[in-house]
């Protein structure tokens, strides 16, 4: 073995995480889903929706017969949605393709949705102990730092360099125990932000460490101003207190969830609503506005609630709107902001926001 990783292993094994939910050698389908999860997503965060997801979908069987709605209301807030549709296709495609089993080798396994190099390596290492290196951040930011590999991750050549450090450090024995450690070295020593080099069992021989530069490593992409965009959501009330909504496209923000209507920010929503067959109550109630960040922009939420004499025709003919009560939410992937801003609706009201005239149509 050679010494990085010894000397990572001994440190693991003293320092570690030993006890998170997913860690159950031979069991594939649960590292498969805590990896899904764990991407661009905190541990801490993980663990509560975890539970609850391995709680009504335990095994790939559960989850591949479940409805698409059913696996994205549990992953309802923990962003990046396509995430969870591809784990979901992916487990079909198990069942249908490989007997019902995740494969057990690393090229046909990263040809399933969602699951790149360093997932596959991580499922077959963690779970069964094969030979694979990862590379998720915390990997990085560990590789980054101690050879001074200069660039942003997300550059090929960078990523090269990389996967050659990890490739050759990664040990032929203890290799899920080495991989957990490389993770867990990153995400609680290894920090991006005031790094405990006193605690790091590589600090000897760090390169950045040595040149004082462990801020400059790895290096970060280069950022630009976000910029914004504002769009009006409907809340469209019936008289028996049902809410209309829609469907997302599968490609997009919030992509196959349930939403609200929307329109532009300068539109009539009274004039939208007669357009689609609804009739309204000659009033909107603007609710307060919110903001919501993505990666590639900002966005500012008006709520409009609308109350209608009677539900529209239309939506018996459209699959993708439908009208819902308040019990009904629950079992439906909801974006974040719409399952906020209806709980937030539902609540008693306190200092009624008014009702406001919209511009005739």
């Amino acid at each position: 073995m050679n010494d990085f990783a010894a000397r990572l292993l001994a440190w693991f094994d003293v320092h570690g995480r030993h006890d998170l939910p997913w860690q159950r050698p031979g069991d594939p389908y649960a590292v498969w889903v805590s990896e899904i999860m764990l991407q661009q997503t905190q541990v801490t965060t993980v663990i509560p929706y975890y539970q609850r997801f391995m709680t009504r979908f335990p095994d790939l069987a559960s989850l591949a017969a479940a409805s698409e709605d059913e696996v994205l209301a549990h992953w309802s807030g923990l962003g990046y949605y396509a995430r969870a549709r591809n784990l979901h296709r992916a487990a079909r495609l198990a069942m249908a393709e490989y007997d019902g089993r995740l494969p057990e080798d690393i090229d046909t396994l990263q040809a399933l949705p969602g699951i790149g190099r360093s997932t596959a390596g991580a499922i077959l290492s963690l779970a069964l102990g094969q030979r694979h290196a990862i590379l998720d951040g915390n990997v990085k930011r560990v590789l980054a730092r101690h050879h001074a590999v200069p660039g942003w991750p997300g550059q090929a050549a960078v990523a090269r360099t990389l996967w050659t450090l990890a490739e050759a450090h990664t040990p032929h024995e203890r290799v899920a125990e080495y991989n957990q450690a490389m993770m867990d070295l990153g995400a609680t020593v290894c920090t991006r932000s005031r790094p405990a080099c006193e605690r790091c069992p590589l600090a000897a021989d760090c390169e950045a460490r040595q040149q004082g530069r462990q801020a400059d490593f790895p290096g970060r992409k280069s950022r630009r101003a976000l910029p914004e965009r504002t769009v009006q959501m409907l809340l469209l009330r019936d008289p028996e207190g049902r809410v209309l909504l829609e469907r997302r496209p599968a490609a997009g923000i919030w992509g196959g969830l349930w939403g609200l209507p929307e329109l532009p920010a300068d539109a009539d929503p009274l004039a939208w609503c007669r357009d689609q067959g609804h009739q309204p109550i000659d009033a909107v109630r603007a609710l307060p506005s919110r903001h919501h960040t993505f990666s590639h922009f900002h966005l500012e939420i008006l709520p409009r609630e609308i109350r209608l004499e009677k539900a529209g025709c239309r939506v018996a003919d459209d699959d993708r709107l439908r009208w819902y009560h308040s019990r009904e939410l629950a079992a439906l992937g909801l974006a974040a902001p719409v399952a906020r801003l209806l709980r937030e609706i539902e609540q008693p009201e306190t200092g009624e926001t008014p009702w406001v005239e919209s511009s005739t149509a």
